[in-house]
């Protein structure tokens, strides 16, 4: 419909102006092929596959589908067809950063906690990221807990402590080692004995050198004794 005021043109919100001519537009699902003119009405083509258009148009191209690219974190929650566009949501493990007509444009992947830290208010949803606290002294968690665990008190369950629990391990409870307390129990009197028989030992045999040469240096002063005096009587002969 033709509505002129002075020398402009207007047309109805359900029609585009083209030159003289008020044409109605395309029903969505369609874009314009040919403008209408004072002989012709104008005529539509549907949306070719992966594209759409969602209201009336004098558009000439739909729309090209949105694509949920997985390498952005997004996949498909409805398909796109002819009226509608796509619509993306996060993958698994992902959360949308950027929704623009109900529909995730970006996404990010959840935080992991790191060992030594807990989920602390909730787990990542589809819209939220993972929140994460440091785990205070004496409680320990690798990663995935939703509180950290206090460390085993291994005395309450009658086992000795291997070795102390920290922030991301717990602490790790054990037997006495019998075999241990035995080897320890024979070596420690062997080598107190050997050490205090070492210096007993070379006391004895100094002495007993000594009097050894003791009784070699009276031997052969004895021995010296009589062969003077046997020279002695020899010469008075």
């Amino acid at each position: 419909m033709k509505v002129f005021s002075g020398n402009s043109l207007t047309c109805h919100p359900a029609e585009y102006q083209t030159g003289n001519e008020c044409c109605p537009m395309c029903p969505p699902g369609s874009c314009v092929k040919t403008n209408c003119t004072e002989f012709r009405s104008r005529s539509c083509l549907p949306c070719l596959e992966g594209t759409y258009m969602n209201q009336p148009t004098e558009r000439t191209q739909c729309f090209p589908c949105t694509n949920c690219d997985a390498g952005s974190g997004l996949k498909i929650k409805t398909s796109c067809t002819s009226t509608s566009d796509t619509v993306c949501e996060p993958l698994e493990g992902f959360y949308c950063m950027d929704v623009k007509d109900k529909c995730c444009m970006a996404a990010q992947r959840h935080k992991h906690c790191e060992p030594g830290q807990y989920i602390s208010k909730k787990v990542g949803t589809a819209s939220t990221d993972t929140e994460c606290s440091d785990c205070t002294d004496g409680t320990f968690s690798n990663g995935t807990f939703t509180s950290c665990q206090p460390h085993t008190q291994c005395e309450s369950v009658n086992l000795q402590l291997i070795r102390p629990g920290t922030a991301t391990t717990d602490a790790q409870c054990g037997h006495s080692s019998n075999t241990t307390v035995t080897v320890i129990s024979i070596v420690v009197p062997i080598v107190l004995l050997i050490c205090i028989s070492l210096p007993i030992v070379y006391i004895v045999r100094k002495k007993r050198k000594s009097l050894t040469d003791n009784k070699g240096n009276t031997r052969t002063s004895t021995q010296e004794k009589e062969y003077r005096d046997g020279r002695e009587e020899h010469s008075i002969i």
